[in-house]
């Protein structure tokens, strides 16, 4: 599974496959995974969400980015986002990638650009995720979230991946500012010198970051499908009397849709990641990398024809 794994992450930086799959993947079965490839196409599946009794966040999938004019319109296109949302009403908040802001360029425009975006959100009373990226992005993506956070600015959080060694003092480092975090297992290919490689160390390691994360001050976003860790976070926060206002759990469009329901059903609150945008292709090989049933679903899809 792991070398399946990592065969389908490779195949996300094929520019061939990309063509092939961009040109039929929504007719494949891409949509499941995607809420199209407009804001537009993506409202109407925020709201449907919502009034399921879900939360959301959307991303304008991206990254990578080199040219400062085309991180400008990546900044427009995020306002135009926040706007939106504000004037629809949805319960939707804002997650970005800070290397589709510029970061690859130089992290000091990424930092401006971002804090241009959490300055617009909180004028509207919303937030923004600062996504975590490939291991050589973790630094500087938590240099600018603590520099934003030492501007004064509340409504903004990033996010910590299990899988790299580093994660529980990364973790240990950020606890004195109660920040809001959200923790995931990691889903780049990354070298065993850096990451676990095997899934059994994984989920002790975001076991052990999650119980940390509830004990302390800040919020917890308990992102994972993974019923025996979502299990382990409400029996650690209810054995601690941790409030329900203090986690919620994270899930992604398309994923365990009714586990997402049944959760809401129990009182919880769960977020419904979901992304839109024409460049969904790396984000949809992500998702085939994490879960086999996902790569069987669009197999499927691609013999029915």
């Amino acid at each position: 599974m792991s070398a399946l794994r990592s065969l389908i992450l490779a195949a996300a930086d094929s520019p061939r496959l990309q063509r092939l799959v961009q040109r039929y993947g929504f007719r494949l079965g891409a949509a499941r995974f995607v809420a199209g490839e407009t804001l537009d196409d993506a409202v109407p599946v925020l709201r449907r969400l919502n009034e399921s009794g879900l939360l959301t966040n959307t991303t304008l999938l991206g990254e990578g980015v080199r040219d400062e004019a085309e991180t400008r319109a990546v900044v427009a296109a995020y306002r135009e986002v926040l706007d939106r949302i504000h004037a629809e009403g949805l319960r939707t908040n804002v997650a970005l990638k800070l290397t589709h802001l510029g970061l690859s360029i130089d992290e000091e425009l990424a930092r401006r650009n971002v804090a241009e975006l959490v300055e617009h959100a909180a004028a509207r009373g919303n937030f923004v995720r600062i996504d975590m990226e490939e291991s050589r992005h973790v630094d500087a993506t938590l240099r600018i979230y603590r520099a934003l956070r030492d501007s004064g600015h509340e409504n903004v959080g990033t996010v910590l991946q299990a899988y790299l060694y580093r994660t529980e003092d990364d973790l240990a480092a950020l606890l004195p500012l109660a920040p809001n975090l959200r923790l995931v297992k990691g889903a780049y290919l990354e070298p065993p010198e850096i990451a676990y490689p095997r899934k059994s160390d994984v989920d002790a390691a975001y076991a052990r970051l999650l119980e940390a994360s509830l004990a302390g001050k800040g919020f917890t976003a308990v992102a994972t499908h993974d019923e025996s860790l979502i299990e382990h976070a409400i029996s650690f926060a209810d054995e601690r009397g941790i409030p329900r206002e203090r986690f919620q759990f994270q899930m992604l469009y398309g994923v365990r849709p009714r586990l997402q329901l049944e959760l809401v059903r129990r009182g919880f609150d769960v977020l419904v990641a979901t992304p839109y945008g024409p460049e969904w292709y790396r984000y949809l090989m992500r998702r085939l990398a994490e879960r086999p049933a996902n790569l069987l679903f669009l197999l499927r899809n691609l013999v029915r024809g």
